[in-house]
């Protein structure tokens, strides 16, 4: 996810099911302009949780690099800002939007009806789920029960995903799904490559890019499912929304958004519309 996720990295609070009782995000029409605090600091204060990668991590020196950034990179120099990244854990991004100590909560996060209550998004990206298990042990995503599955914890995988699913296991008369959720995405990446665990549930660019790195000991099980939008987050009624919109839309007009989706490998994944609250449940 190590798509910290789904981003609910997926890193990405949690998806709820049901419709979002807002209007459809492509018929927002609200202004596009920096808040003034925003536009007087010259940058935006952005809150992450890492390691997610491909989409948030540090590298060997330290600093914050991935897609997610280099997106909202290129986005925030579109309206004439600077971006700086402020470390936190997942669960307190959004109370962080809500209280105004960052401007923007940046980390996999998926776009849901129910994170909406609480803050807007500006969508820029469909991750869905996928599954890897050890390469030539085969792991049926939809008849895990019994089985070892590893998730990051806080992202929609943990809260909703595997306990939906073994729930099901159980309510057939099979034994639960043994989930086992760990604060990173790479320990999750790590148990299933070391084979402490039967396989492991992430955000789609994350588990791709997992695999990439696994060297052909981990594989990926059964087709990719539930896509959803990951969103930028901003403080609710917020013209800020409507700016990264407006900016993200530029950059997939001129083709600078899918120079840096393709650089990181992740282009399946590119949308041709950015909305603000564009949640699909």
């Amino acid at each position: 996810m190590v798509l910290t996720g789904c981003a609910e990295n997926t890193e990405g609070g949690s998806a709820s099911s049901g419709s979002c009782d807002v209007s459809p995000g492509s018929t927002d029409t609200r202004p596009a302009t920096v808040p003034d605090k925003v536009k007087q600091a010259g940058k935006l204060v952005v809150g992450v949780n890492v390691p997610y990668q491909p989409n948030e991590y540090k590298d060997p020196s330290g600093k914050i690099v991935g897609f997610d950034v280099d997106l909202l990179d290129a986005v925030a120099a579109n309206l004439g800002l600077k971006t700086e990244y402020v470390e936190s854990s997942f669960e307190k991004i959004i109370p962080a939007i809500e209280a105004g100590t960052y401007d923007v909560g940046m980390s996999s996060i998926t776009d849901s009806c129910e994170r909406e209550q609480q803050v807007d998004f500006t969508t820029y990206f469909s991750a869905g789920i996928q599954w890897a298990q050890q390469t030539g042990k085969p792991i049926d995503p939809n008849d895990a029960c019994g089985k070892k599955v590893a998730v990051q914890a806080t992202t929609v995988e943990h809260t909703e995903e595997i306990p939906a699913k073994s729930a099901k296991c159980v309510a057939d008369g099979k034994p639960a799904i043994d989930m086992k959720a760990f604060d990173e995405q790479s320990a999750a990446t790590n148990a299933l490559v070391l084979g402490q665990v039967d396989a492991m549930s992430a955000d789609s660019p994350v588990t791709a890019y997992a695999i990439k790195q696994s060297e052909g000991k981990i594989e990926s099980a059964g087709p990719l499912f539930e896509s959803a939008p990951y969103g930028w987050a901003v403080q609710k009624d917020s013209t800020m929304a409507a700016a990264l919109r407006d900016s993200l839309q530029q950059l997939i007009g001129n083709g600078k958004y899918t120079e840096i989706t393709t650089k990181w490998g992740v282009q399946d994944g590119e949308i041709k519309t950015s909305v603000i609250n564009g949640a699909v449940s």
